[in-house]
């Protein structure tokens, strides 16, 4: 008996940690989608955004040169390397003259 006793404490900890870990990715995961929405950054941060943001493109000067670009106006990078413009809609909306995203 207490060794059923103990398993089961023991599975109800492992359970317990498994659930804890779960919940704080989880919220993590919100924060950081508050923490990028438009206008959420200074301008101090978008050097550092950007090179985040342009990381994994082999197109480095021309990405960093707009991101930096649209950062300094929007004052927003969205998450990732590609994609989620979503998150930030002037980011998003922001064109070229010939109708083409402007930020990357």
């Amino acid at each position: 008996m207490a060794k059923f006793a103990s398993l089961l404490l023991l599975a109800l900890l492992a359970i317990s940690m498994v659930a804890t870990t779960v919940l704080a990715a989880d919220a993590q995961y919100h924060l950081s989608r508050q923490l990028s929405g438009q206008g959420s950054l200074k301008s101090y941060q978008c050097p550092s955004q950007c090179q985040r943001r342009c990381s994994q493109t082999q197109y480095k000067k021309p990405c960093l040169f707009f991101c930096n670009k649209c950062c300094s106006k929007c004052l927003c990078v969205p998450p990732g390397y590609y994609g989620n413009k979503g998150m930030c809609p002037c980011y998003n909306n922001w064109k070229t003259k010939r109708g083409s995203p402007k930020c990357p």
